[in-house]
Order: C-alpha cells, then sequence, then structure tokens
C-alpha cells in the first residue's frame, strides 16, 4: 500500500486536493469533529481539562476556541486527548483499507506529529496567500487568531516544501489540479 500524505498551509486546498485522487481519504479534521458530536469519553476528559469552558455534550467547537484563545496551553491540552483518538482512528481507517493500491492522508500536523512513515509519499500543496485567506474568510468557524496558534505549531512552509516529494499548485481550476495529481499518480505508479 502506498500512502500520499498531503502537506501545506491551512486553507491551502489539501482536503480538496485529497478527493482528487480518487482513493480513500483520512481526513483527520473530520475525524476531530467525528470525535467531539459522538465519543463521549473524550468529552469527560476534555470536560476535566476545561470545566470552565466544556459544559455539555456534544462538545462546542466554539468552546474550544475560546478556551485556545484565553490560553495558549489549553490547545495543548486539547491536542493531548485527541491526538491518541485520531492515531486510533487512522489505524483502524488503514487496516479496513489494506487491500487498497493507495491511501491519502489529510492530516494538518502529520510530520510535527511524526505520524508521517519513511516512505510515505509527501506532496505539497501550494497556493497563493491572497487565495488561502479569501477561502479561510468563507469557512463559518474562520478565526485569525486561531488560524495564527495552529500556524505556531507547524513547521514551516519552507521546511515542509523540502521534505516533500512532489508540489502541487494549487489556483483552485479543478482541471489544473487533476492533471496535476494526475501527473504524480503516473510517476509513483510506475516507479512501484
Amino acid at each position: 500500500m502506498i500512502r500520499f500524505a498531503l502537506v501545506g498551509d491551512i486553507g491551502s486546498g489539501k482536503s480538496h486536493i485529497a478527493k482528487l485522487f480518487g482513493y480513500p481519504v483520512f481526513n483527520a479534521d473530520h475525524e476531530v469533529s467525528k470525535l467531539y458530536k459522538k465519543n463521549k469519553k473524550c468529552y469527560k476528559k476534555l470536560k476535566k481539562v476545561l470545566p470552565s469552558f466544556i459544559k455539555s455534550f456534544p462538545v462546542n467547537k466554539n468552546s474550544l476556541t475560546k478556551a485556545i484563545i484565553y490560553n495558549i496551553n489549553n490547545l495543548k491540552k486539547i491536542i493531548k486527548i485527541v491526538h491518541p483518538e485520531i492515531q486510533s482512528s487512522l489505524k483502524k481507517f488503514t487496516k479496513k483499507n489494506k487491500g487498497k493500491k493507495i491511501i491519502v492522508l489529510d492530516i494538518p500536523l502529520l510530520i510535527e506529529n511524526r505520524i508521517n512513515k519513511k516512505d510515505d509519499v509527501l506532496i505539497f500543496v501550494d497556493a497563493k496567500k491572497k487565495d488561502i485567506i479569501k477561502r479561510l474568510k468563507k469557512r463559518p468557524n474562520y478565526n485569525l487568531e486561531i488560524v495564527n496558534r495552529f500556524k505556531k505549531l507547524q513547521l514551516s512552509l519552507e521546511i515542509k516544501k523540502k521534505k516533500s516529494n512532489f508540489l502541487i499548485k494549487n489556483n483552485f481550476d479543478n482541471n489544473f489540479a487533476k492533471k496535476n495529481v494526475k501527473k504524480i499518480l503516473i510517476k509513483v505508479l510506475k516507479d512501484a
């Protein structure tokens, strides 16, 4: 099984590009949302470490945002609880798709949390700053302060670019992106 792992800036369109590969995608952001909505064990742990912010189940993302804005250390507490759950979901996803030729990983802190493996095919999704900002502002829960705090947890884009095997320029034109994805698939499958 070949693991494609997408890296890049927040809002660069990694999730969109991931879907274009046409293989199963593990989307960590969707998994985190499911966790907040359905996992009572996670809720109890979050309530224990953030009692002033987490009041009811399902966990409200706005409460977490307030907790992070209040104190950056709260973000570390959240990650410590959420990360093992996402690792477990990733293992289940990998096991479920073990017969697939390729799986695609869309995990924001992939390299930072050492989730990537040595033979993963790292793909850097590159987009213009103005396009990223425009897209981020359209998100219902957009908060510039939170975006900046998450960026502080991330490796620099230059380091991610250097570590990557491929670069996809995302100008948010589907045909352009599909051509880039196809080129990567052809190259990787030829060399496999």
